[in-house]
């Protein structure tokens, strides 16, 4: 029988968590399993990893064949390096003691690596909230500008009428400063007037010599 070491996946769709499981190679993914040995969970930042480390270990030295992905948590959880190790004082390379010390030493190693990760992604994340946080104060800040522009407009143009209104003259107050019609009438010389004033036709044919006058005075010359 071969025995695979591999995920099953859990969780709400977009959401998945994955169970790490010693199963038989035939059986369906998600299906039966021999024994479950830890959880992965991709969803947090980074990733979250539970694993029973010995068991892992036991499988591997059984012949266990991990999926890739069950190879890149082992590795990560340093369950190949320890393997690796372990398989070294079989050939005679180094001795347990030195496993011990060489794994501690890697350890150590792989946590200061991780320690500097997460500091890395704690600092990114609040570099990103603050970014974000500037953000939604300036577009606050530009709403808040244009709602104040949006009421102080009809408040500009309501008060330029009122000024514009008592600036300029009331139409009854032009009308009293015009002329009426009548005061222009009676100002103006009336017909009548100036018909008495002219000299009348009859008075200047009195004053003028008549042409029966005129016209003795001519032939009285001649004889």
């Amino acid at each position: 029988m071969a025995t695979r070491i591999r995920l099953q996946r859990h969780g709400r769709k977009g959401r998945p968590i994955f169970t790490i499981v010693i199963a038989d190679s035939r059986s369906k993914r998600d299906g039966r399993y021999i024994q479950k040995i830890g959880q992965y969970n991709p969803n947090t930042n980074p990733a979250s990893i539970e694993l029973d480390f010995e068991s892992a270990l036991s499988w591997l030295q059984k012949g266990a064949v991990p999926s890739d992905t069950a190879r890149a948590i082992l590795s990560y959880e340093g369950v190949m390096m320890k393997k690796h190790l372990l398989e070294g004082v079989k050939k005679g390379a180094h001795t347990e003691a030195d496993v011990e010390t060489k794994f501690t030493a890697w350890l150590e190693s792989k946590q200061g690596k991780i320690d500097k990760n997460i500091t890395g992604i704690a600092a990114n994340a609040d570099k990103l909230k603050a970014e974000r946080m500037k953000a939604e104060a300036e577009k606050n800040a530009a709403r808040a500008a244009a709602i104040a522009t949006a009421l102080l407009v009809p408040e500009v143009e309501e008060a330029t009428e009122e000024v514009v209104a008592e600036e300029a003259p009331a139409a009854e107050v032009v009308a009293e400063e015009a002329p009426a019609a009548e005061v222009v009438a009676e100002e103006a010389p009336a017909a009548e007037v100036v018909a008495e004033e002219a000299p009348a036709a009859e008075v200047i044919a009195e004053e003028a010599p008549a042409a029966d006058a005129a016209t003795e005075e001519a032939t009285k010359d001649a004889e």
